[in-house]
């Protein structure tokens, strides 16, 4: 992520990007953050950090236009066993799976563009040579590695 950019939240609702002197809406929120940007919500009246409840709001905005944004036997599952199971479980684990998944996701992006661009090109002998099945075997192993090494930097 690049740097991250403070903004300001009033009682009136309103979010103020300091940096550029406007304000902004939750959806420019959203897109700085695509883009890459990290934010820093700050309370203009009492200094508290909001960023967890903007961002969360955030979420929810986006989960009421779909209707959905975790799976009903999930939040029966969350609602039943409290909010410290949900806690821990985001503490722990959530951010290392999602960063593993997307590792994993553009490990896969580049095998697939490999794998077509084999096939566009198959005169090269040591593309013959290559098993689709070991590629597939060693991302498989770059997932679980890119897992152990993530649990072991916590």
């Amino acid at each position: 992520m690049s740097k991250k950019i403070l903004l300001k939240k009033y009682a009136n609702r309103r979010l103020y990007d300091t940096e550029r002197s406007t304000c902004i809406t939750l959806r420019q929120v959203a897109d700085l953050i695509r883009e890459g940007h990290r934010v820093e919500v700050i309370d203009a009246k009492t200094d508290e950090d909001v960023t967890v409840f903007i961002l969360s709001q955030i979420l929810a905005e986006k989960a009421k236009a779909r209707n959905a944004l975790l799976p009903t036997p999930l939040l029966h599952l969350i609602i039943q066993h409290g909010e410290s199971v949900l806690s821990e479980f985001f503490d722990k684990y959530l951010e290392l799976i999602i960063r593993s998944y997307l590792n994993t996701r553009k490990a896969l992006d580049e095998e697939f563009r490999n794998w077509l661009q084999m096939s566009r090109n198959p005169s090269s002998p040591a593309q013959q040579k290559e098993d689709p099945l070991d590629s597939l075997d060693s991302l498989l192993e770059l997932f679980s590695r890119s897992l152990t090494k993530e649990q072991k930097d916590e």
